[in-house]
């Protein structure tokens, strides 16, 4: 069944990441206040980004990996997508950091 993965951005400036079955569906219950406790005290929101997986629990994973993400690593997902986040890992910037002495 296919599945959605968003971010929202909320009024005070903060990003919300979900997923659903059904995006439409979602997106008025958050606007109506009811999508999360989290996003009901931040509205009005924006949906800045989303992406269409095959399956739900594909999107419901990288829901589950965005939330992991500080608020920049977000921001730079949004603008550039996957791309524009390599090497922002703490394994991937440990690595860096051990080949390279002068940092």
């Amino acid at each position: 069944m296919t599945g959605y993965t968003y971010i929202l951005r909320c009024s005070d400036g903060t990003f919300y990441a979900g997923s659903t079955r059904e995006l439409d569906v979602r997106l008025t219950s958050h606007a109506q206040g009811m999508g999360s406790d989290y996003t009901a005290c931040r509205l009005p929101l924006e949906l800045v980004w989303f992406a269409e997986f095959d399956r739900i629990d594909e999107a419901f994973g990288l829901e589950k990996r965005i939330q992991g993400w500080s608020h920049a690593k977000r921001l730079a997902f949004i603008e550039g997508g996957f791309d524009a986040i390599k090497g922002w890992s703490a394994r991937e910037r440990k690595l860096r950091k051990a080949t390279d002495p002068g940092r």
